[in-house]
């Protein structure tokens, strides 16, 4: 995203800096520690459910990280609550678009190293800084609020988090104004950003209280990411009781569900965050 110079940059630029260190705080500080009792659900495929559900949702086709396979799938036990939520849009006029599903250790590892992802989030960086270049310390503490730098935290991975939009169903090609399309990284990406419109914010109110009646909280610094049953759900709604899901190896074929033996190791390495700054600033120059 471009910033403008305009007399509400300095506060914009505040306004991110608060966030994210928040979400970092979030990760590291309340995340990282909760505990995890792995229930070993099995995985259902999304478009299979609500085709057999009469429930009209879309998909994305855009190719993921390394041309791999989207995977739309979620726990065994999230797919009443999804089907009611796609349903709960289909009577608004709406059509839930999902975007992204699972990831698996590959997906989640480039997913934040990709042009689309790394530029964007290191523009903003740079702009946070006044134009300074980042250390791979400093990237890896923003992108960690925003692509999930460790297993962990890492929701996809648990199998128990989507990435949505929502688009209208007398008009699909025509998407819900949310204040920016999916994927966004700028001021504008946390859920209650000041910086969109009026109606942006009423329609990601609407639709995070649609998505929370059938079971699904939103990640407070993405306006697109829902969860259940994880250490996000658990925290944020204030629970105490353990998060049932947490990331794993899926095997697609055996239907396998094996948590990490170390969740808490980092994707990407300093060196590794080093040499895709240095390939980003020759992208962006």
């Amino acid at each position: 995203m471009d910033h403008p110079s305009t007399a509400d940059d300095a506060a914009r630029r505040a306004y991110w800096t608060e966030q994210f260190e928040a979400a970092h705080s979030f990760m590291f500080n309340d995340i990282l520690p909760y505990p995890v009792q792995e229930c070993g659900e099995a995985f259902v495929s999304l478009p299979e459910a609500a085709a057999a559900a009469g429930v009209e949702v879309h998909f994305s086709e855009r190719p993921h990280v390394r041309q791999l396979e989207r995977l739309y799938y979620l726990r065994e036990g999230q797919i009443s609550g999804f089907l009611g939520a796609a349903r709960a849009m289909n009577a608004r006029g709406w059509i839930l678009r999902v975007e992204d599903g699972y990831r698996t250790r590959e997906i989640q590892k480039y997913l934040g190293r990709t042009p689309q992802v790394f530029d964007g989030v290191l523009r903003s960086v740079m702009w946070e800084l006044g134009g300074k270049v980042p250390t791979p310390e400093f990237m890896f503490r923003r992108c960690s609020a925003l692509v999930a730098t460790v297993p962990k935290f890492g929701t996809h991975m648990s199998g128990s988090a989507i990435d949505i939009s929502v688009v209208w169903r007398d008009d699909p090609a025509r998407e819900v104004d949310r204040g920016a399309p999916y994927i966004e990284m700028s001021e504008r990406t946390p859920m209650d950003s000041p910086f969109v419109s009026p109606q942006a914010r009423a329609n990601r109110q609407a639709i995070t209280a649609l998505m929370a009646q059938h079971g699904f909280v939103a990640y407070p610094w993405e306006f697109w990411h829902y969860s259940s049953g994880d250490a996000y759900d658990q925290f944020l709604r204030g629970t105490g009781q353990p998060a049932r899901y947490g990331a794993v190896d899926w095997d697609p074929h055996t239907g396998a569900v094996l948590p990490l033996e170390d969740p808490t190791l980092p994707l990407n390495s300093a060196e590794e965050v080093r040499a895709e700054i240095e390939a980003a600033l020759r992208r962006i120059a």
